[in-house]
């Protein structure tokens, strides 16, 4: 991967601003970026970079690595061709109703906002 984005990543020697990270460390980046699936912003924050130099970078490679060819997935006749047989499993999800505690009358008076929610209390229990 490295061979295939030195040429295009590595700007020593050219005009303009110089990248603060080296072709690998970019390279790890990105590869952090697809691995741990982290935002852009905490990559950006422990790499010192900006959110946006993160954005362009992973779409430059992303657009590198596809475009040499070495990193493309088959197309679908491809896999057509090499069609394996297919394993059905199956699951049982049919629903079910949760088992809750009922609600009793004590309950209910202690739920409602009565003024006198003791008297109400004392004479369901005895």
């Amino acid at each position: 991967m490295v061979d295939i984005l030195r040429p295009h990543l590595d700007r020593r020697g050219q005009r303009g601003g110089q990248p603060k990270l080296t072709v690998e460390d970019q390279l790890l980046v990105v590869l952090e970026h697809w691995r741990e699936y982290r935002t852009q912003f905490h990559i950006a924050t422990s790499w010192g970079m900006s959110e946006s130099a993160v954005c362009r970078l992973i779409h430059k490679v992303e657009t590198l690595l596809m475009d040499s060819g070495k990193f493309r997935l088959p197309g679908k006749k491809q896999l057509y061709q090499n069609a394996q047989t297919w394993q059905v499993v199956a699951v049982d999800v049919t629903e079910r109703e949760i088992e809750r505690p009922q609600k009793n009358k004590v309950f209910r008076i202690l739920s409602e906002r009565y003024h006198n929610r003791y008297y109400y209390l004392m004479t369901n229990i005895l």
